[in-house]
């Protein structure tokens, strides 16, 4: 394998532990060629995938999904700007509507410091007698129809 990397290599540019890194293996996320002393020897390609892998979870998604979109991936090859364009239009929609609930939290929690939460009644928030608990669970007010993922 040419232009391949230790796993602290790997490890020290991609700012991942390599526990972490072997948990990635394990998991089909990233990939590692063995020498013939057992020895892990990355692609540098691979980077681009724990990068991928660390922001996707970031952003909420999990590592069953972040794994689901890199198998859509060519193995063969490294993946293209098309490849990855197509990838992230299958998640455009999830990640608006993660941006569009983010704002709304940060919107609905700066008027719920300012008003130091005198004002109940208008709360965003407040769920008086956990009326809406009949609707399911989670954060009934600010999570779309309820969903707490």
């Amino acid at each position: 394998m040419q232009e391949s990397l230790t796993i602290g290599q790997l490890a020290a540019r991609s700012g991942v532990a390599p526990s972490a890194l072997r948990y990635y293996e394990r998991l089909g996320l990233i990939h590692a060629e063995r020498t013939g002393g057992n020895q892990r020897r990355y692609a540098r390609s691979e980077l681009r995938r724990v990068a991928f892998v660390r922001i996707s979870q970031q952003v909420g998604i999990s590592l069953e999904e972040i794994r689901e979109a890199l198998d859509s991936l060519p193995a063969s090859r490294t993946p293209t700007a098309a490849d990855w364009a197509r990838l992230s239009t299958a998640w455009r929609a999830r990640l608006d509507e993660k941006i569009r609930l983010l704002s709304k939290l940060r919107d609905d929690l700066d008027s719920c410091i300012g008003c130091g939460c005198l004002s109940l009644q208008r709360c965003t928030l407040y769920n008086p007698e956990d009326k809406l608990s009949g609707e399911g669970p989670g954060a009934r007010l600010m999570l779309p129809n309820g969903d707490p993922d």
